[in-house]
């Protein structure tokens, strides 16, 4: 599952032997992809929109999702194209700290939510055959916001220590986490979420999404 056009664009031409499924307002293709079926949508921008499509895809029987997409770094190591895989993501922009709660923290579901442990070794060896590109394991950030200053990066550094920020991750990752689903979110950097970020985030898309969506490929093969 990814967001925008482009970052599912590229695995919807690979498809083999596609057909349309629907549920409601959602919509997504099934077929078979590295040798695995899949349910392959894309979610539209924003966390209620992700976390919607990810319960209708689990409700029609998906057993693992794997998100993928572009994102602004916020470890200051990475650079365009370079890929983070989720160790946990975390909704930056949850604050009920004013009734004793840690910042991020959903009351009554938690802080941060666990990508699956097979999922992260899958997605990062497939990283890792990119060539010239760095591979992180780390924090996924999410937010309804595009991080476009260098004050609110390091914010995110600083009280969350992200390595990555983006706006659906962590929405998928709370709903995957009360229906026991294991996930993953694959991230290709797209911009360094700074005052720069809308221009290198239009110019670089298709080179990061390129990136993220190899490394699905390369995680459905080790997947069998």
């Amino acid at each position: 599952m990814g967001a925008m056009r482009e970052e599912v664009a590229r695995l919807e031409t690979a498809l083999e032997g596609a057909s349309e499924e629907r549920q409601g307002p959602f919509r997504w293709l099934r077929g078979r992809l590295e040798g695995a079926e899949v349910l392959l949508a894309e979610c539209g921008i924003g966390k209620v929109n992700a976390a919607a499509l990810t319960q209708a895809l689990l409700a029609a029987g998906a057993r693992r999702l794997v998100f993928t997409g572009v994102a602004g770094a916020v470890d200051p190591a990475l650079r365009v194209g370079d890929v983070v895989v989720s160790r946990d993501a975390v909704q930056h922009d949850v604050d009920v700290t004013g009734l004793g709660y840690a910042l991020g923290e959903v009351p009554g579901t938690g802080t941060a939510w666990d990508a699956d442990p097979a999922l992260v070794a899958a997605a990062r060896a497939a990283a890792a055959e990119l060539p010239g590109v760095k591979v992180l394991v780390g924090r996924v950030a999410s937010g309804d916001t595009f991080v476009a200053d260098a004050a609110t990066t390091e914010r995110l550094r600083r009280d969350f220590d992200a390595a990555c920020t983006e706006m659906e991750g962590a929405a998928v990752a709370q709903v995957c986490h009360r229906w026991g689903v294991p996930f993953v979110i694959v991230r290709s950097v797209s911009d360094s979420a700074d005052h720069d970020a809308e221009v290198s985030f239009r110019a670089f898309t298709e080179v990061a999404a390129a990136n993220a969506d190899r490394v699905v490929r390369g995680l459905l093969r080790r997947l069998g």
